[in-house]
């Protein structure tokens, strides 16, 4: 018998209201199969009307025979985002957070007889689970594996925070020489049981055997000498840890890791250092949906994101916002990817005691889960959270996380993600080791070059702090172009040269200990209406299906890959109605040469963006190759009397935020407020108010104004269900203005109190 069963198949699934738990007819419900949410659909379509509530799934269990004594554990890899699981009616347990792993002891609720499983997931609101506001989509479901679990009585212990029973720590003592920590953690073990730990190099050769009496906490340490070294995306170079359980002749049960050996500081003045190695971390971000599966994604599916994000030449990767699967850290590890790994602590504190809980037991789960995995170097405690205001015990809450992080892996480095305008002095700068910020210069707020000046003021006045950019990225969609890019476009050609800006001064600051773009996929976000395109952020380099790599996908191909690169830009530019264009071509070679129908008609040197001005074109079609060495590009142009109408996007301005609506306003004297029912006002949630254009207007303008960005009102929509009676300190905390709360309040009340509902 297997030691583990997948649930894959045979589910059932209703939205319908239950009365009570059901165990025994189905036969009105939906079969589905596992990974599942019941957001793929409308969780992307935008309106932020995707459904949030009580969903069930069940299914029969086929419980084999067992050998007496054996327990049976259910694992569920994640449920989003409030669960509770009943056997045969019977409730075994319920877990709140959406993105870790949980485990239960079924045995005792097994019936010799039919085993229905019961399970109720939600993705509701709730005020004390994290996270509370996200500019993302809160896909509920069962969106990864469920297993059946079979162990002996005496096993490796399986009730700890999801934590898979062992762990492995290792500090480099010498040149190739490491001192490595095992621990295994037993479940009753008798007086003559062993724990016995291997370890294998990559050919399988045991190079360690240790055997110890089995306790509790079975630990042994032990120095090594003649590594070799887990060097990045270099060489990820992973050893096999094999942990047995043995009673007499008998293994009990076993547990398999893969360990590589490093070690890694970050220098303020100098960047990361990986095994002594100054090694820039130049990567992205990524986010779990796709096209039509939602978050439900299968190995394969990451499989293909890993590998992509390989080919782009990237080493590292910030896992936003929440914890990712089990697998794609099992990727990360063996691709060498180091890792940012962070919980949901994002845009919003909650104000609920119980939800600071929540988040501790949200970082617990993400450490003891992924304790052993090499890639990851950082754990995040927060992303923009004073988005929400700086509520009253923000910064002991923060310091509260900090703190844990330690406590639990004093052998990794804390991190927190901050708004762009957070103010530089601020006293969340000082809590994490390392930190970074967000930011938009060049596309919600300010100019590209304001990026460059806003780093170089950091590190001039914190030279004692790391710093990263941990988010930064503009929409390009590709039905979109112009010879004359600029911001708000959301044309490719603007995409492309917004990072080439950033790629560019990103290399010349090697300081920047860590820096991600802002994504590397398109996502959902069903509150967003952008771009002509609904339900979906689209600062990706990939399209969301991952079947189109964008302009600046190569660019960044071109900067980081050790492959030869060599891409002709805005191919998806086909119409041209100009005489002359500029073909560019982004290449991690020393020359390229361009060619007109054949005809060389010019060679350039240069590193990454050769521009060639003033290619003439033909009638009708016109051929561009771009030839470097024995690499070789080609597309074709058409050259059309009209510019080509598609290709331009026409958004109603309305649509979009000012950002000097207070400059001709007197908004120090505080006026009463008032709260006619009839009439709009702050009581009233941010979907009530998104449904009038009129009153919509009034609060985009006022939230552009202050956060200094130009917002779409449909960004607005994440706020959902909440109120905008703390408007206010929501925008002040994400504005690095000086702001007088109950004025900004007053005034945007007694304006929406003119507008009838």
């Amino acid at each position: 018998m297997e030691n583990y069963c997948k649930l894959e198949n045979g589910w059932f699934f209703t939205k319908e209201e239950q009365n009570e738990v059901p165990v025994d007819t189905f036969k009105d419900w939906q079969a589905i199969n596992l990974p599942h949410t019941w957001n793929r659909f409308d969780g992307q379509d935008g309106g932020g009307d995707y459904y949030r509530g009580k969903c069930w799934y069940a299914k029969e269990l086929d419980i084999p025979e067992l050998k007496p004594g054996t327990q049976v554990y259910v694992e569920f890899q994640a449920a989003s985002s409030r669960c509770e699981v009943y056997v045969n009616g019977v409730k075994a347990t319920e877990h709140e957070g959406g993105y870790s792993l949980f485990r239960v002891n079924i045995t005792s609720l097994l019936s010799t007889d039919k085993n229905i499983l019961s399970v109720m997931v939600t993705n509701e609101h709730q005020e004390q689970i994290y996270p509370q506001m996200a500019d993302f989509t809160f896909y509920g479901g069962l969106y990864r594996e469920v297993n059946l679990i079979f162990v002996p009585e005496t096993h490796f212990s399986l009730d700890f925070y999801g934590s898979t029973g062992m762990t492995a720590s290792s500090t480099l003592t010498g040149d190739k020489e490491a001192e490595i920590t095992l621990h295994a953690y037993v479940h009753e073990p008798k007086e003559s049981d062993q724990v016995i730990f291997s370890i294998k190099d990559e050919s399988g050769q045991i190079i360690a055997n240790i055997a110890r009496p089995a306790e509790e906490d079975t630990c042994v340490q032990l120095t090594l000498s003649d590594l070799h070294l887990w060097q990045g995306v270099i060489d990820p170079y992973l050893y096999e840890i094999e942990t047995l359980l043995v009673r007499h002749n008998e293994v009990l049960d076993e547990i398999y890791t893969r360990h590589g050996f490093r070690e890694f500081s970050v220098d303020p003045q100098k960047g990361f250092f990986l095994n002594g190695i100054l090694t820039p971390l130049r990567g992205v971000s990524r986010h779990q949906d796709r096209l039509d599966q939602g978050n439900a994604l299968t190995y394969e599916d990451h499989l293909e994101d890993a590998l992509l994000i390989k080919e782009l030449g990237a080493n590292t990767i910030r896992l936003a916002h929440y914890q990712h699967s089990t697998d794609f850290y099992d990727l990360c590890d063996q691709l060498g990817f180091i890792l940012w790994a962070e919980i949901p602590f994002i845009s919003s504190m909650s104000e609920d005691p119980k939800a600071h809980q929540n988040c501790i037991s949200q970082m617990k789960e993400l450490i003891y889960q992924n304790y052993n995995h090499s890639s990851i170097c950082f754990w995040g405690i927060s992303n923009e959270i004073t988005i929400g205001g700086v509520k009253e015990g923000l910064v002991d809450n923060l310091k509260e996380l900090n703190d844990l992080v330690h406590e639990l892996d004093p052998t990794r480095l804390s991190t927190m993600a901050q708004v762009s305008n957070l103010p530089i002095e601020d006293v969340q700068n000082q809590i994490t080791d390392t930190v970074g910020y967000n930011h938009y210069f060049g596309w919600y707020a300010g100019d590209l070059a304001d990026n460059e000046k806003w780093l170089d003021k950091f590190h001039e006045v914190h030279p004692d702090r790391a710093l990263g950019i941990s988010e930064y990225g503009c929409e390009g969609i590709i039905t979109y172009h112009n010879e004359n890019p600029k911001a708000g476009d959301y044309s490719e050609e603007y995409q492309a040269l917004y990072h080439e800006h950033m790629a560019k001064i990103i290399d010349e600051r090697p300081w920047l200990w860590g820096t991600h773009v802002w994504n590397m996929f398109d996502f959902g976000c069903d509150a967003r209406n952008e771009g002509g395109v609904a339900g979906r952020n689209n600062k990706g380099l990939i399209t969301i299906d991952r079947k189109v790599k964008k302009d600046s996908f190569y660019l960044y191909k071109a900067y980081w890959s050790q492959e030869p690169v060599l891409h002709i830009c805005s191919k998806r530019y086909a119409k041209r109605s100009s005489e002359s264009i500029t073909v560019k071509v982004y290449s991690n070679q020393s020359e390229v040469e361009l060619q007109v129908n054949g005809i060389p008609v010019g060679k350039q040197t240069g590193k990454h963006v050769f521009e060639f001005e003033n290619i003439l074109l033909k009638d009708k079609f016109t051929q561009i190759d771009a030839v470097s060495e024995n690499l070789k590009d080609t597309t074709i142009f058409e050259k059309v009397n009209e510019p080509y109408a598609p290709y331009i996007l026409i958004e109603d301005e309305s649509e979009t935020g000012v950002m000097n609506w207070f400059d001709d306003i007197d908004i120090s004297e505080k006026k009463t407020l008032t709260f006619d029912e009839r009439y709009f006002s702050i009581r009233n949630t941010m979907n009530e108010i998104l449904e009038s254009k009129e009153a919509a207007t009034i609060v985009i303008n006022a939230v552009s104004s202050i956060m200094g960005m130009r917002l779409k009102k449909s960004m607005l929509g994440v706020m959902g269900e909440q109120t905008l009676e703390n408007l206010g300190s929501t925008i002040s905390g994400a504005s690095d203005k000086e702001i007088d709360v109950e004025a900004v309040e007053s005034y945007i009340n007694s304006e929406l109190q003119k507008i009838k509902r």
